[in-house]
């Protein structure tokens, strides 16, 4: 149920990032990521039983959304993953990149694999906006910016989105030069300000709030592309098949606004189920129209039919917005 937002918007400040992510052409340190580096002749074979996202099919310099889940089935991080040459990166939330380092590197074994924490040596960058594409096609000239690309002098890699954004990650060498020549033609801004366009573009980002409370689909991972229900075994794979193969997911994840601050892992409490928390916020930055944008997973039926509220019963509503590739 959607309501509309108080005095949220009067006589706020806009916040000049954000207002230029909403509008304009903008790039961004993603100081926020982590990277993993994946090595070692068996990295495929490895990844590809432990992820939920078909590694076989990420072509040299391709990449795919994606997530390492607990045996349960439970998200115990999200990232985009992309692969230069024979190595693997995953961009974890960084507030989590050494747990998830540890508990996958358990599963090596006898594999050849070597896994290393290359978050001080890959520079990540998130590209927005019209001039976007225009920005890495003059960084990469002889390409027409398809999904996924590498520069030839080793300045990095691009990896388009399927929102049209790009991500390029370089060493951290060539992040300086890099970054002056992105300047020539988008705006700086801060971090928070990608992490506002991820939420209005209905990208989930675990992080340490929410480790190991979400199935993929209640986040809506296998919209975003994360998810193969055709490839082999890999660790959660039972419960995330059971979930998609019963019908329609009860939870969902949505977009939403509130007139107050939100931070992820918070309580939403639904009208019509009473007193006990019905779901919790996965992300939530400032928003640019006033108040705070959040995604927010809970059961599709209170969407519809009932007020939600932040917090606690009583606390601040919800009002719904509509994701830009719709949820059930």
């Amino acid at each position: 149920m959607s309501l509309p937002l108080p005095d949220a918007r009067v006589g706020r400040n806009p916040d000049p990032d954000l207002a230029a992510a909403r509008s304009g052409s903008v790039f961004a340190p993603l100081t926020h990521l982590g990277v993993l580096q994946f090595g070692g002749e068996d990295a495929e074979t490895f990844l590809q039983g432990q992820l939920t996202c078909d590694v076989t099919s990420i072509r040299p310099s391709g990449s795919t959304y994606g997530a390492y889940c607990s045996p349960k089935g439970r998200m115990l991080a999200n990232f985009l993953l992309w692969r230069e040459d024979a190595d693997f990166f995953m961009a974890p939330s960084r507030d989590i990149v050494e747990a998830v380092r540890q508990r996958i590197s358990k599963f090596v074994l006898r594999s050849r694999v070597t896994i290393s924490d290359a978050s001080g040596s890959i520079v990540l960058y998130g590209l927005g906006g019209p001039q976007a594409q225009g920005a890495v096609q003059d960084l990469l000239p002889a390409s027409d910016a398809p999904k996924s690309l590498k520069r030839e002098d080793g300045i990095g890699t691009a990896m388009r989105l399927a929102d049209g954004r790009y991500v390029l990650a370089a060493t951290e060498s060539d992040a300086p030069s890099l970054r002056q020549r992105l300047a020539g033609s988008l705006r700086l801004v801060d971090p928070r300000a990608w992490r506002w366009l991820d939420i209005r573009n209905g990208v989930p980002l675990v992080t340490a709030a929410t480790q190991d409370r979400l199935v993929p689909q209640m986040a809506n991972l296998e919209i975003l592309g994360g998810v193969s229900f055709s490839k082999g075994c890999y660790t959660g794979q039972e419960i995330v098949a059971r979930t998609q193969h019963l019908g329609k997911v009860k939870r969902r994840m949505f977009l939403a606004n509130t007139a107050a601050a939100a931070a992820a892992g918070d309580e939403l409490y639904c009208e019509d189920l009473g007193d006990q928390a019905a779901g919790l916020v996965v992300n939530a930055e400032s928003s640019p129209d006033g108040g705070c944008d959040l995604l927010a997973v809970l059961p599709s039926e209170s969407r519809e039919r009932s007020v939600v509220h932040l917090g606690a019963m009583g606390g601040p509503a919800l009002r719904f917005l509509a994701l830009p590739y719709g949820a059930e």
